[in-house]
């Protein structure tokens, strides 16, 4: 592929244009358009709206379980046989307390996840209080997921000081249906327009390798371009033994029997071209998929999760801080200062020096 092409990308994105339809697909799909170069123009729409910055943002399970949905991807659904250990909602001393310790290991952003379909009008008023206390006692920003909200919800919880608040589209409209049936595409388009009537900025992001096809990818990324949404979580599902999804076989041509680290990052790039100035989480399944050219994942995403996810486990923070700053990127944090604070360097690594094992193989199995 012409260098042009490349090129070309990079501008229409940054002059807001949208990009076709087809040429989306191409960027997903075709051979012709090499990883490396598609992966260079990104980082330069990344790079002129975030700079060479990167955000860690740590994830409070704060209710975990007792959910009625029956979201196909979710080990918390109703439909699921995973074991998990299931939690009503912390208590506000625990959540507090991880609050300060996400602000003490130099987390931008921290973010209160619940399960269930929707807070009660009650439970908001618990939730603003919390979220008031958490905004008084640590210059952290604080992002709220905890399901379908209406509009009186959101106004209580941005007058709170709530920054964002999280309700992920997960998938197209057309393919939504196969993933859940208890409530809908719409749904939670209507909580995401709920949030911003009262000017509560959304996060919602998308969870790729559920049966759907690039086409499906293709319009939830312009969907969320159409929102403009603040903050765009792009996980990559995780096959969690118990949920509905985990088993699930594609058939059709269109939709990808595996996720590459090649397509993964794929993903990103057009999420990057179609949504330039959202900050791009490369959330979760970050680990699992794209394996041994993570960091690669940072040249069209400017942000990531430390500590983990929901129910999955994670890379450990020192290790994902390591990552970063190998690559050369600077880690963004709610300090106004030069320095960053308790964000721990690297482990120290003795280098081991081999046994006699290992020196000589053929004397240990003549032994």
């Amino acid at each position: 592929m012409k260098t042009t092409f490349y090129r070309e990308l990079t501008d229409i994105s940054l002059s807001d244009k949208p990009i076709s339809d087809a040429v989306c697909e191409r960027l997903l799909t075709a051979q012709d358009v090499e990883l490396l170069p598609l992966l260079n123009a990104a980082y330069q729409v990344r790079k002129t709206y975030f700079q060479n910055e990167v955000q860690l943002h740590i994830l409070n399970n704060a209710q975990n379980g007792y959910c009625p949905e029956d979201c196909g991807y979710c080990a918390q659904a109703n439909t699921a046989t995973t074991d998990i250990d299931a939690y009503p909602l912390k208590p506000d001393a625990e959540i507090l307390e991880e609050a300060k310790r996400a602000y003490e290991s130099g987390a931008y952003r921290y973010c209160i996840v619940m399960s269930g379909r929707g807070p009660s009008p009650k439970r908001v008023a618990h939730l603003a209080e919390l979220i008031h206390t958490v905004k008084t006692h640590y210059p952290i920003e604080v992002c709220l997921s905890a399901g379908l909200i209406d509009v009186e919800s959101a106004r209580v919880l941005k007058s709170a000081g709530l920054d964002r608040l999280n309700h992920n589209l997960n998938t197209s409209e057309t393919h939504y249906p196969k993933i859940c049936s208890t409530h809908t595409y719409q749904d939670r388009m209507e909580t995401l327009q709920a949030a911003q009537t009262v000017g509560l900025a959304c996060c919602s992001g998308v969870i790729v390798g559920m049966g759907e096809s690039t086409d499906d990818i293709i319009k939830v990324a312009k969907a969320l371009r159409q929102l403009e949404v603040a903050s765009l979580p792009v996980n990559f599902f995780l096959p969690i033994t118990g949920t509905q999804l985990s088993a699930f076989v594609p058939t059709e041509p269109s939709v990808p029997t595996s996720l590459t680290p090649d397509y993964c990052l794929r993903v990103l790039c057009l999420f990057r071209f179609l949504n330039p100035r959202a900050e791009i989480r490369v959330a979760a399944g970050r680990e699992h998929h794209l394996r041994s050219m993570e960091v690669m994942a940072l040249y069209p995403a400017n942000s990531m999760f430390v500590d983990g996810y929901l129910n999955a486990e994670g890379s450990e923070a020192s290790r994902t801080i390591e990552m970063i700053r190998d690559a050369g990127f600077t880690i963004k944090t709610n300090e106004d200062t030069t320095t960053q604070r308790n964000l721990k360097d690297a482990e120290k690594r003795d280098v081991l020096l081999k046994d006699l094992k290992v020196l000589r193989p053929r004397m240990e199995s003549n032994a």
